[in-house]
Order: C-alpha cells, then structure tokens, then sequence
C-alpha cells in the first residue's frame, strides 16, 4: 500500500463520523491539493483519526474503511469474512445461490459491492479511487470461498451504461446462460452484461412476500426485466400474469426462466413497451387487475433531479392505481436513494388522491439480509417496498 499522507476533517463532522459515517465530502477537507485518486490517507477530526482512500474526482473527497489504523491484508480478509458469516443463513436451504456478498458501506468496505451468483462472485466499484482495494478484496474472497470458480469485475455504470467491458480477475469467465437459484425458483443471469450485475437481489424477500398474495389474481407486473415477480406470481397461482418492459430481448429472457421453472406459460404473456405508456393505454381503456405491480428504476440519482423523481413517481403509482380492481392491490417500489420512506408514503397518498382511491398499507419492507445498513448511514437505506389496498373512496 502507498505511503499514508495527512488530512484534516472539518471538526463540525465529529459527531456524525464517530456514529459511523463513512463519507467526507470534499470540501470538508483540508491538505488534500495535492493527493491522487486512491492514495491511503489519515484523516484527523479533532481528537478522532480515521485512514480511508481519497478521491479527487468524487464530490466524496475520502471514503472511510476503519478508525484503528492502516488497513492490510488480514483486515480485508477480516471483514469479508464478517459479510460472508452474515450471509449464511441464505445459504443454509440450499435455495438460494444469488446474493449480495459485499453490500460497501454495509459492511465497512466503501464503495464497492460483491455479488455471488453460483461459483462466481462479480466485483463492481462506485468510485475510480476504490480501485486500490481490488487486488486485497480478490485475494480474500477467493481464500474465503473455496468453492469460487472466478472473480469478475463489472464496469462502473453511468447513466445505467457501462463504462467499459468485464474484467476477469482471478479463475474462469463464467457461461453467459448461467443458472442460479432464488427460494428454489431458477433464473438464467448474464452476470458479464445484464443489468446491475444480472439479476435485481434486492428484491429477493419481496418477491417472495408477494407470491403469498396472488392465488387467483390478475397480476400486471410493469418494469418487469427478465420476470422475477412475474415468476413468483406465477408459482403463487395467479390466474394470469402481464409483464411489461421496454428493453430488448426481456420477453425472451422472461419465457426462458419460466421454462426453466416449468411454470404455466399459457396464463403469462410480455409486452415490450413503455410501463407508463401501457399503464396510461389500459387506464382509459377501464382495463384492471388485481394486483400491479410498479418496480421502476432510479427516477433520480442526485438532489438536482428530487423534484423530477417524486412527480415521475406521484403519476406512475396515480396510473397504476387506475389500473387496479376496486379492493386490489398496488404493489410499489423505489430504489432512488434521494427519496426517503416517509416521503415515499406521501407520494404514494398524493397519487391516491390523484386517482380517488384510498391506500391502507398492508406491508412496508426494504433491504434483505444480504444489504445491511450502518445506523449512522442513512443514505445506505435505498430501498422502499409498499403492499396496499386500493379501495374506493367513502
């Protein structure tokens, strides 16, 4: 590791960084001028010393990995082994074989995520300066994890497009028609050039909480990528299942791992449109369902775009309420870190009153097991799922 180089922190950061926050926006600090993308540093905040990397190009100038000294090889190796102790209780069935293995600043490793899919494991980091920690974080997984077949590293995203092409770390490249189990359901994952890192695992829980809800429902599943709640739904005995998605070849990728399931074929069908498009179509049209469900993607991934993201949200759930049968449910989603929970329920009332409808929530989740969030780094809670009725009003 590189020569450690001395910062100063802002002393009014104290309290927030000793209840545990990772991240020191740039302009909190002082003698940086000089560093380099990746450099090891040690941060003093009034009597608090904390060693993390730097960033020069990140609006987050330092991401903090520990307060008792230089991180080496054991420590990494140290804290993977606590993420991969976390995880074993998914393990245990035997029916789950895709999940988050390192979730960053969840498990004091800033800016990065693991995800283990079969006997791959695929690294992707979120700042260049993270980078200095791959070879550390390779070498742990692949001491930990005996049976790791590779270790691969996705690009880093922008604007949900890569900036480059896999990397293979360690091993052998991985089929590109891999298979991997969740709850016992099997689903095919590109893990080298499918969104995220192939298969959205935040919602493995939530997908699961859904299926027990569906027996005999008309379920229309909007942003539906390659089918997950589609599929439970569908092992759930929903008496049809609608899925629709913009994006190319997903119709394919949905039939595929509804095969692999053997699930009814014949009570599903995919539309390969604009969810707000269908949802505006079926809404005038008077077409319902019991059950829809909304999984958008990110509406917005800085403060500037908030506004934007919550009407974005406000008219999605107003169309998918007029979409819902009197007494169904609406089913809805947001993983856009910018809006928190209790704005999220506001939202949610705001296109009830849009739509004449009365909203009792019945269900309130958010991350699984498998994405642990530090009580000192609320910005780790991304994710809200709601389950509500939708009624008519009185």
């Amino acid at each position: 590791m590189s020569t450690i180089t001395e910062l100063t922190i802002e002393p009014s950061l104290r309290s927030r960084l000793q209840q545990g926050h990772p991240w020191v926006y740039r302009n909190h600090l002082i003698g940086g001028e000089r560093l380099r993308s990746g450099q090891w540093v040690r941060a003093r905040c009034g009597g608090l010393t904390v060693y993390g990397l730097y960033d020069e190009q990140s609006p987050i100038g330092l991401r903090i990995y520990s307060r008792n000294g230089m991180p080496d090889q054991s420590w990494f190796r140290e804290r993977v082994w606590e993420a991969w102790e976390l995880r074993a209780p998914l393990r245990a069935d035997g029916q789950t074989t895709a999940y988050r293995w390192i979730y960053g600043e969840g498990d004091n490793l800033p800016g990065l995520v693991v995800d283990r899919y079969g006997d791959y494991a695929v690294i992707q980091t979120y700042a260049d300066s993270v980078q200095t920690v791959i070879p550390a974080i390779t070498s742990a997984l692949r001491a930990i994890d005996p049976d790791l077949r590779g270790v691969i590293q996705r690009p880093r995203q922008t604007d949900d497009k890569d900036e480059g092409e896999p990397v293979l770390l360690w091993g052998e490249w991985p089929p590109r028609d891999l298979v991997v189990q969740e709850h016992g359901l099997f689903f095919q994952v590109d893990i080298l050039y499918g969104q995220k890192t192939g298969l959205f695992l935040d919602q493995r829980d939530n997908r699961r909480t859904l299926e027990g809800l569906v027996a005999g429902a008309r379920v229309l599943n909007c942003f539906a990528y390659t089918g997950g709640f589609s599929l439970y739904a569908l092992r759930g005995h929903a008496a049809e299942v609608v899925s629709c998605d913009i994006g190319r070849g997903l119709a394919e990728a949905t039939a595929t791992n509804i095969a692999l399931n053997r699930l009814p074929a014949e009570r599903h069908r995919f539309i390969t449109e604009d969810c707000f498009a269908v949802l505006d179509r079926f809404a005038r049209q008077n077409q319902t369902f019991d059950v829809v469900i909304l999984d958008p993607p990110s509406f917005a991934r800085t403060r500037t775009s908030q506004h934007a993201a919550m009407r974005a949200y406000v008219r999605l759930n107003m169309l998918g309420l007029r979409c819902v049968t009197p007494g169904g449910l609406l089913v809805s989603a947001s993983c856009t870190a910018q809006i928190g929970p209790e704005q999220f329920r506001s939202l949610l009332g705001e296109a009830a009153a849009q739509a004449h409808r009365r909203l009792q929530i019945i269900h309130e989740a958010g991350h699984p097991l498998d994405h642990p969030v530090p009580a000192g780094f609320p910005e780790g809670r991304y994710l809200k799922y709601i389950i509500a009725r939708a009624q008519t009003l009185v």
